[in-house]
């Protein structure tokens, strides 16, 4: 699937690169939040600080979370990939945080959904052997689908808002006492309710596990991204 087209808006907090259709938006993405009006604003909201504004205190509103900071805590500029900013823009301390961690997911993590990884596909207890198929698994350029290419059997695609859980599947340790990753369990919401988990699993024969193995830590981290959105997006 071909990447939504998009448009330029601009918004109170900057310029922002948007979807034409709402409905093609990322599930990754979060909606701006209201800005918290200044003259509720007295002082600034962290509660350490608590400094009043004044003539030379100046209130400056965080664009990830709405609320207004003096400058000494309010003054980072740091992309914010989720709101779909093009240019860095100012946070608070707190949220320049969290914005810094999700930036590592959209700089790393999304290109090796978007790669792919080859795993075979379980619905039931069936063992794996040489017969099994194997399929690339990749997430589609709009980030909303999983899609299974495979020259000899077919699966149908996962939209990631139908994601309910992923549970990743161990066997053993390593030197490090790590426990390693065979594949990953993918519950989603069907309307076929005997069929709506299905099972990744790296090729025990394969030549590259290390691919799968990082492919499945990728998609770990975008469902909890996922189900940020979700609980954003709650009354």
């Amino acid at each position: 699937m071909s990447a939504p087209e998009k448009k330029l808006v601009r918004s109170k907090s900057g310029l922002r690169m948007v979807p034409v259709n709402y409905m093609h938006s990322s599930p990754f993405t979060v909606n701006e939040p209201p800005w918290v009006p200044d003259n509720e604003c007295v002082v600034c909201m962290n509660s350490s600080c608590k400094a009043k504004f004044d003539f030379r205190r100046r209130r400056h509103h965080c664009r990830r979370c709405g609320r207004c900071f003096c400058s000494s805590c309010c003054d980072f500029k740091v992309p914010l990939n989720r709101m779909c900013f093009v240019d860095p823009v100012r946070q608070c301390n707190v949220c320049v945080e969290i914005s810094r961690k999700e930036n590592d997911f959209f700089d790393k993590h999304l290109k090796t959904l978007c790669n792919g990884g080859d795993f075979v596909l379980k619905e039931s207890g069936d063992e794996i052997d040489d017969s099994c198929s194997t399929f690339r698994c990749k997430l589609s350029t709009d980030n909303r689908t999983v899609t299974f290419d495979s020259n000899h059997d077919k699966h149908q695609p996962i939209q990631m808002e139908k994601l309910e859980s992923v549970q990743i599947l161990t066997n053993g340790v390593d030197a490090e006492g790590n426990m390693v990753a065979t594949g990953i369990a993918m519950k989603y919401n069907s309307h076929s309710l005997d069929k709506n988990m299905v099972k990744l699993v790296i090729n025990p024969s394969s030549t590259n596990k290390r691919e799968g193995q990082m492919w499945i830590a990728a998609m770990q981290k975008a469902f909890k991204l996922i189900h940020e959105a979700r609980m954003m997006d709650r009354p």
